[in-house]
C-alpha cells in the first residue's frame, strides 16, 4: 500500500492506494461506522458492479450499511438530488459525528461532499472513487458541488474528505472510453508542471490501456502525490497555485456547455480537447512552439481522446463558447484568467486574454 497525506492544515488526510482494497475495505473504514452501521451513496452502475462485493466485505466484518442510489452520469448532480439525499440522511439519523461513504466516481463525490457539508451544518465523509478521473483528481482536494441551470459546478463548497481509498484493481470495470477520460487528468499533471512525468505519459500509455498494473499504480499514485502538493499550498485557489489544477478546464466547461453536459462529451474528454486548445491558442500568443502543441494532441489522440473542436462534437461559434465561458466560476471583476502554456510542463495562469481574441480563435479552430 502506498500512503500520501494531503497536509492541509489543522486537518491532514491520507490517501490510500491499494490493489485489492475493496476487498478488506471494512478494516479501513470499520472506525468510522457508528455502531456498526454506515450510510453509502453510490449511484446506478457502481451499484452493479462494485457495491456487491464491498456489501460483502462489510457484511463478513459485521458491519452494516444503507445504501443511497443516484442515476448515473451528471443527472446525478441535481438539486433534486441534493434534496432526495439529504431527506435520506435526515431520515437515517445522520448525526455529525459520522461519515458518508462516496461510492463511485465524480458525480457521486461531488454531490456526496457537498451534502456532508450542508446537511446538520457539516458532517464528514469518505472518499471510494471508483473511476480513473475520481481517483486521480475529484477525490482528492475537497471541491464539492451541483450542477445548476447556467452551469457546472456552480453550486458548492470546499470540504474535505476524511479519508480516501483508492483500489486500482476496479478499473478493469471501467469501458475504455471512461478509462481514457479519466488518462486526461493523468496527463494534465504532466503539463501543469512535469514534464518528465508527460513523458512517462508517453511511453507508457499502451502499457497503462493494456492493464499493466504497475503502469496503473504508479499513474494513480503520482497523480495524486501531485494534487496533495498542489493542493496543500493554496486549498481554497487564494494565490493561484491550485488554479493550474484547471489546466484545459475554461475551454473545456464551454465544450461540455455545448454539448448539455451530456455523456456526447465526458468531463475527462472535454478537458482533454481544453487542454489541447490551450496548448494551442498558446501558440497563437507568441508562448508556446507548435511542436510542444502537437506533441500534446498527439498524445490525447494516441489515447483515443478529442483534441479539436470536431473531434468532441462540438458545433458552436466562437461568440456561443465565449459565452458559456462568462459564467465560469474564475471570472472576477469581469475579467476570466486563462491556463496558458510556455511549454510542457510550463503551465501558468493568464489574467489578461481577451475574450474577443479567443472567440476569433475558436472561430479559426472550428473551420481547421
Amino acid at each position: 500500500m502506498t500512503v500520501v497525506t494531503v497536509d492541509i492544515a489543522d486537518r491532514p488526510y491520507d490517501i490510500h492506494v491499494e490493489a485489492g482494497l475493496l476487498g478488506d475495505i471494512a478494516r479501513h473504514i470499520a472506525p468510522y461506522s457508528r455502531s456498526g452501521r454506515l450510510l453509502v451513496v453510490t449511484d446506478d452502475n457502481v451499484a452493479k458492479h462494485v457495491w456487491p462485493e464491498v456489501l460483502g466485505a462489510l457484511t463478513r466484518a459485521n458491519i452494516g450499511a444503507e445504501v443511497f442510489v443516484l442515476p448515473a452520469g451528471e443527472a446525478g448532480k441535481s438539486w433534486g438530488q441534493l434534496e432526495k439525499l439529504t431527506d435520506w440522511l435526515l431520515e437515517h439519523h445522520i448525526e455529525r459525528s459520522d461519515h458518508i461513504i462516496a461510492l463511485g466516481g465524480g458525480v457521486v463525490g461531488d454531490i456526496t461532499g457537498f451534502a456532508a457539508h450542508v446537511v446538520k451544518r457539516g458532517c464528514s465523509f469518505i472518499q471510494v472513487p471508483t473511476t480513473l478521473l475520481a481517483q486521480v483528481d475529484s477525490s482528492v482536494g475537497g471541491k464539492t458541488a451541483i450542477n445548476s441551470s447556467a452551469g457546472k459546478n456552480l453550486v458548492g463548497a470546499f470540504h474535505q474528505p476524511s479519508l480516501v481509498l483508492i483500489d486500482p484493481d476496479v478499473l478493469v470495470t471501467l469501458p475504455t472510453r471512461q478509462l481514457a477520460a479519466g488518462f486526461a487528468e493523468v496527463i494534465k499533471y504532466g503539463l501543469i508542471d512535469d514534464a518528465d512525468f508527460f513523458s512517462w505519459c508517453e511511453d507508457n500509455l499502451d502499457a497503462f490501456f493494456a492493464g499493466n498494473a504497475a503502469a496503473r499504480e504508479y499513474a494513480i499514485v503520482h497523480s495524486v502525490q501531485s494534487k496533495a502538493r498542489i493542493v496543500a499550498a493554496d486549498e481554497k485557489e487564494l494565490n493561484g497555485t491550485r488554479a493550474l489544477l484547471n489546466l484545459g478546464h475554461t475551454f473545456g466547461h464551454a465544450l461540455e456547455a455545448d454539448t448539455g453536459f451530456s455523456d456526447r462529451l465526458f468531463h475527462g474528454e472535454a478537458v482533454a480537447a481544453g487542454m489541447a486548445l490551450a496548448f494551442r491558442y498558446s501558440v497563437r500568443l507568441g508562448l508556446c512552439t507548435v511542436g510542444d502543441a502537437d506533441r500534446v494532441s498527439a498524445l490525447l489522440e494516441r489515447a483515443g481522446l478529442p483534441a479539436s473542436l470536431a473531434e468532441a462534437d462540438v458545433t458552436a461559434n466562437g461568440a456561443q463558447l465565449v459565452e458559456y465561458m462568462l459564467h465560469d466560476k474564475k471570472m472576477s471583476g469581469g475579467t476570466l484568467p486563462f491556463l496558458l502554456a510556455s511549454g510542457i510542463g510550463q503551465s501558468f495562469l493568464s489574467k489578461d486574454v481577451v475574450l474577443g481574441d479567443v472567440a476569433s480563435f475558436l472561430d479559426a479552430e472550428a473551420q481547421s
